[in-house]
């Protein structure tokens, strides 16, 4: 006699991992990927808690699905999206972006980390580098502001 499988992770066939993976690139989406691999959520989950290799694995599918996201991103930035109003025979280019950019904020740390371990370079490093950039960019802000406030001082006169 058999016993009952307990677990979903061990009931389930052991190729869904490398579809459900590449979807993950794709979609960036958990849910999404679960289903083009015909797999659950909850064993997904519960795979990645218990498997470090497969918990790597997802966070660099993770991260390429980001960077993926990031060049669609700076696509629709450049070139916008065309639009077609209800009724309308033309379509209207428009460049609203503002929840894909929210969306790579929110996963910008997680990128930031899988990146890093790839590269072999510490987290610490990464926020160093990001923070000198954004010394710079203060700096020429200032710069900026300083050279039209001149400007302006030297109309006034």
């Amino acid at each position: 006699m058999t016993k009952p499988k307990t677990s979903s992770a061990r009931s389930a066939a052991p190729d869904w991992k490398r579809p459900f993976l590449a979807a993950l690139a794709e979609t960036s989406n958990v849910a999404r990927a679960a289903k083009a691999a015909g797999i659950s959520t909850s064993t997904i989950y519960e795979t990645r808690r218990r498997n470090r290799a497969f918990a790597k694995a997802w966070q660099s599918a993770l991260a390429e699905g980001y960077d993926n996201l990031e060049l669609e991103l700076l696509f629709r930035l450049r070139e916008g999206e065309i639009k077609r109003a209800a009724g309308a025979k033309v379509g209207v280019r428009t460049f609203d972006n503002a929840t894909a950019y929210r969306l790579l904020m929110v996963h910008r740390e997680a990128v930031a980390k899988e990146k890093a371990g790839q590269a072999n370079v510490s987290a610490a490093d990464i926020r160093a580098s990001i923070e000198k950039r954004m010394a710079a960019l203060r700096e020429r802000v200032l710069a900026r502001s300083e050279a039209e406030k001149s400007e302006a001082a030297d109309d006034d006169r």
